[in-house]
């Protein structure tokens, strides 16, 4: 059943070529995380530092969710998926690269307002895909999220084993990303039509609050993932330069695999058992991270805490589009807020905790707000 479903996504030229945009940003993260080390130590910064220049993201993020609907009904998603995706990647090198803290702070506003935008456009795409060839894609598509993150990761660790740095390796992740969109292009600009998103800012109504809690401490765990595991494993576990960037890619890796059976798992677990469970094995993984002095240890603790958070994203999404009385794209668009405020916040939160404790601290805040989560996933009404 899974190859099956996995060979009719990929059949689909038009839908495969909507998974490598879902690719493209992660497959970045995954070579920005192992160069983040040493562009903190090219630019003087320390955790806490560190810890506020990420604030800039999720500042840039929020800017773009005021401007999500009057650039969404002046831009037809076929002409922003490309551009958009592309730009992003650009911005990921001009960090990488940046000589100054200024310079990486700008960047990284840019970069979050675009990685907001681009979020809308193509999920809302799988969303219309899904309606259009009447199958199930988003887990898939968020599986491939999952893959670049993990290619990424590779990728750096392979460069590494070889002597070749952070820049080189950006830099083949952008040529690869470049040729991809360019030759898929013609896939892209088939979607001539504005998506009127009605994304613009609003707080979530009661009913979805707990939902877009729960999305936002699951992907504070992943962005505290992505934004500290390598900085942790070579600072604090001082383990070889080569293994430093296996922390998240063994993270994608779980969330990859969870993912591509997440169509099949979901159903015969049942969602509230699914945010339940996976928000406990989650913490779990990451009470190991914290408390482990052996890397690979913590590699395990950051593979646990990928698992038990593969799929708890699509299930939010999912729930959010059946709620009555609010349509799915708002639905989408509240839950992605209080993710996106998780994901490029929660990173700035441990670096501060960090700074003052530990960055096993940092960790242990997110175990605290994930069992949290698991507690408001229990009592969720909308889960079923």
């Amino acid at each position: 059943m899974l190859l099956k479903n996995t060979l009719s996504f990929f059949k689909i030229k038009p839908v495969a070529a909507l998974g490598f945009l879902f690719a493209t940003s992660s497959l970045m993260i995954g070579v920005w995380a192992g160069a983040l080390p040493f562009m903190k130590v090219r630019m003087g910064l320390s955790d806490a530092d560190l810890g506020l220049i990420l604030l800039f993201a999720p500042i840039g993020s929020l800017t773009a969710v005021f401007l999500s609907t009057k650039v969404f009904r002046n831009i037809k998603v076929g002409t922003w998926l490309g551009v958009g995706n592309a730009v992003q990647a650009l911005l990921f090198c001009v960090e990488v690269f940046a000589p100054y803290p200024w310079v990486f702070g700008i960047a990284l506003f840019f970069r979050g307002g675009l990685g907001f935008l681009n979020g809308v456009a193509t999920n809302a795409v799988a969303v219309r895909f899904e309606k259009q060839y009447n199958k199930k894609f988003l887990n898939t598509f968020h599986a491939i999220y999952s893959i670049g993150g993990a290619v990424g990761a590779g990728l750096a660790a392979f460069m590494f084993k070889f002597d070749l740095g952070s820049n080189s390796q950006i830099l083949l992740a952008l040529a690869i990303i470049l040729i991809g969109i360019a030759l898929l292009k013609r896939n892209y600009v088939l979607h001539d039509y504005f998506i009127h998103s009605g994304s613009g800012f609003s707080l979530p109504t009661k009913s979805i609050l707990g939902l877009s809690f729960i999305c936002l401490v699951i992907f504070m765990a992943e962005g505290s993932v992505v934004d500290w595991s390598s900085i942790y494993l070579k600072r604090d576990i001082l383990a070889p330069l080569s293994i430093i960037s296996l922390g998240y890619g063994g993270f994608f890796v779980a969330m990859t695999l969870g993912r591509l059976n997440g169509d099949a798992l979901v159903p015969i677990i049942g969602e509230k058992k699914i945010v339940l469970l996976g928000t406990l094995l989650a913490a779990l993984g990451l009470l190991l991270v914290s408390q482990s002095t052996t890397a690979y240890i913590v590699i395990l603790g950051f593979i646990l805490t990928g698992a038990g958070c593969c799929f708890i994203v699509p299930v939010l999404f999912g729930s959010a589009s059946k709620i009555p009385n609010v349509s799915q794209v708002e639905g989408f668009g509240m839950i992605t807020s209080g993710g996106l405020i998780g994901f490029l916040a929660g990173p700035s939160l441990i670096g501060l905790i960090s700074e003052q404790w530990s960055l096993s601290a940092g960790f242990m805040f997110v175990v605290f707000m994930l069992c949290l989560a698991a507690f408001v996933g229990g009592r969720s009404g909308l889960l079923k």
